[in-house]
């Protein structure tokens, strides 16, 4: 992917970690339900947050990218955003993570009583499918960036307004691929 502007890859609405001026930015394409983006959030994820994301010098951003656009990746991704209107998209994002093998109406509902979302608002917004068009939306970028499984990741470096260098990843990969790449953008100037 070449140079472009940030808004093409990062909406206002995506949910992000760390420092919104960050000079990188690690852009994770996922779905609750596959095992190896569930490997990323378990064993890549903390090193990334204690690393970089804390220390402020890396933003992430979570996009959607449900391998069944019919399945339990497609209403985990709306569970997320349900929650996420009540301020707790990634207290769901982890929730759902950790019960990836067991995902279901009862659990996702179960997780929103645990998160202490307001319920009725919860379910509302759960039977609206009102986020169904942006989930699809960030599974329609994945594809076009050429993206053909999960996770996916993109690794720009930006100016906060424009990125000027992209490195792709597929694939659940180790910790050390990560660091290098974004290593190597953080010494750019």
């Amino acid at each position: 992917m070449a140079a472009g502007r940030l808004a093409d890859i990062l909406l206002p609405s995506t949910p992000t970690l760390g420092n919104p001026n960050a000079s990188v930015l690690v852009i994770e394409f996922s779905d609750f339900t596959c095992g190896y983006c569930g490997r990323f959030y378990r064993e890549t994820l903390p090193a990334l947050k204690t690393e970089y994301f804390n220390a402020g010098k890396v933003r992430f951003a979570y996009r959607d990218y449900p391998r069944d656009p019919e399945g339990w990746g497609l209403v985990a991704a709306h569970a997320a955003r349900c929650a996420g209107e009540q301020g707790q998209f990634w207290g769901m994002h982890d929730r759902l993570f950790d019960q990836h093998a067991r995902l279901g109406t009862g659990i996702i509902m179960q997780l929103a009583k645990d998160l202490h979302l307001n319920q009725k608002m919860f379910t509302a917004c759960m039977d609206s499918q009102k986020h169904v068009p942006a989930i699809m939306a960030d599974r329609d970028l994945a594809t076009s960036l050429g993206f053909v499984g999960t996770p996916g990741f993109l690794v720009v470096r930006t100016d906060g307004r424009r990125f000027t260098e992209t490195i792709a990843i597929p694939g659940a990969v180790p910790y050390t691929t990560f660091q290098k790449e974004i290593d190597r953008l953080l010494k750019q100037r």
